[in-house]
């Protein structure tokens, strides 16, 4: 929240790789059961879409108005949740009316600036201020509905438009891998090779990380390009997308956890949930039919942009190769600094452990921060794809420095 943010429109709608042009169709769907609303009678303030929350919304004077954000319960025993008070509404009235919002998080604060949209697809910043741990915005109210949020609304819908756009551009596979608590499709993209070898990439296991999506989307995309290096890459390696893990925790607009109330991401140990039960028994599949899962890359968000990744002494095969392609890619882009932070928790059950642990390879967690310039998000990826396949094709020793 102190970081200083530039006033500019961030295009959601238009994600550009350097062949494919992915736009959205019906961005907002209603697919959840998000009732909170708020109303002086001219003037609504409603949340009956997908991904819409705001806990509490009072109406405290002449069109001024006072939301109150609470995190999902923790289930007993376990740590707090993580800071992520997600919101998104939608504001409508009778005719133009000037309105103040207050905007508070119980027993927590504020992370993500509000955002603006008419249409759902492009989005702007929207003035506020902190008063205290209290944020402040004045807007006009009009008879076409304004969608306000924490980041821009990816929701489920959104993924499947996008699936079946680069499904009629590349030559990949998109079906059902599973079922959600909440019997939502969990939806895997593969491209299949010649080879056994398996690149994994996730995304949105926690729902309100949008610069993590906003980032695979281009990253997959560049695999799927009609290039010579993607087409070599394609032919030598397969690749398993799961772009959207947590389907029940993204209608719901959850700050964290699926629907059983459950950080998806602690889950890579033990298994008790649904969601990466069933991905982990494909993945077990898939080395029993004679596979080998060769890397993992899940994509996350957070105040920073940063690369969680394995020590090169923990014992994986090709020790130094995330070293040698994040290198790569630190090379590639002066403007941009490649932070690595190597580290290892066997009892945490995140997801890069479960890859480095089980299937002894390297995996990393891809995470862009909140407020990073999206356009910059996108020439990260484009960047990390190239240099990923160019490292993974090359004939360098990976086990020496």
């Amino acid at each position: 929240m102190k970081d200083k943010i530039m006033k500019k429109t961030l295009l959601i709608c238009l994600l550009f790789s350097s062949t494919l042009l992915i736009s959205c169709s019906s961005p907002l769907l209603n697919e959840s059961k998000n009732t909170q609303t708020c109303s002086t009678g001219a003037v609504q303030l409603t949340t009956n879409f997908s991904t819409g929350r705001m806990d509490s919304c009072k109406v405290i004077g002449n069109n001024e108005y006072l939301i109150t954000l609470i995190a999902e319960t923790s289930p007993p025993g376990s740590l707090p949740i993580n800071s992520s008070p997600w919101y998104a509404f939608q504001i409508k009235a009778d005719q133009p009316t000037p309105i103040k919002i207050i905007m508070e998080v119980k027993d927590d604060v504020h992370r993500y600036p509000p955002k603006v949209s008419l249409d759902g697809k492009t989005w702007k910043l929207q003035d506020y201020e902190l008063k205290g741990e209290r944020l402040v915005m004045g807007l006009t109210a009009t008879t076409q509905a304004t969608f306000i949020a924490g980041q821009e609304i990816i929701n489920n819908q959104y993924y499947v438009d996008w699936a079946n756009k680069i499904k009629k551009n590349s030559d990949v596979s998109y079906d059902i891998l599973g079922k959600s608590t909440q019997g939502r499709p969990i939806y895997k993209i593969e491209s299949k090779g010649k080879g056994n070898e398996w690149i994994v990439i996730l995304g949105r296991q926690h729902p309100p990380e949008i610069t993590g999506a906003l980032a695979l989307f281009p990253f997959v995309e560049t695999f799927l390009a009609d290039n010579s290096l993607a087409q070599n890459f394609r032919d030598k390696y397969n690749i398993l997308v799961i772009p959207n893990i947590n389907p029940d925790g993204v209608a719901a607009g959850n700050w964290r956890y699926n629907a059983s109330g459950h950080d998806l991401n602690r889950d890579w140990k033990d298994f008790n949930q649904i969601e990466t039960k069933q991905i982990n028994q494909y993945l077990e599949q898939l080395v029993e039919q004679g596979q080998k899962i060769k890397f993992a890359v899940d994509f996350h968000s957070t105040r920073r942009d940063i690369f969680y990744t394995m020590p090169v002494d923990y014992g994986v095969e090709n020790s130094y190769f995330v070293e040698h392609w994040l290198g790569a890619l630190d090379h590639h882009m002066p403007d941009f600094t490649v932070i690595q932070k190597p580290g290892n928790n066997p009892d945490l059950g995140v997801s890069k452990q479960y890859f480095s642990d089980k299937f002894n390879i390297h995996a990393i967690t891809y995470e862009m921060g909140d407020n990073t310039d999206r356009t910059k998000i996108n020439k990260i990826a484009f960047s990390a794809s190239n240099t990923l396949m160019k490292t993974l094709l090359s004939d360098v020793d990976h086990n020496k420095k």
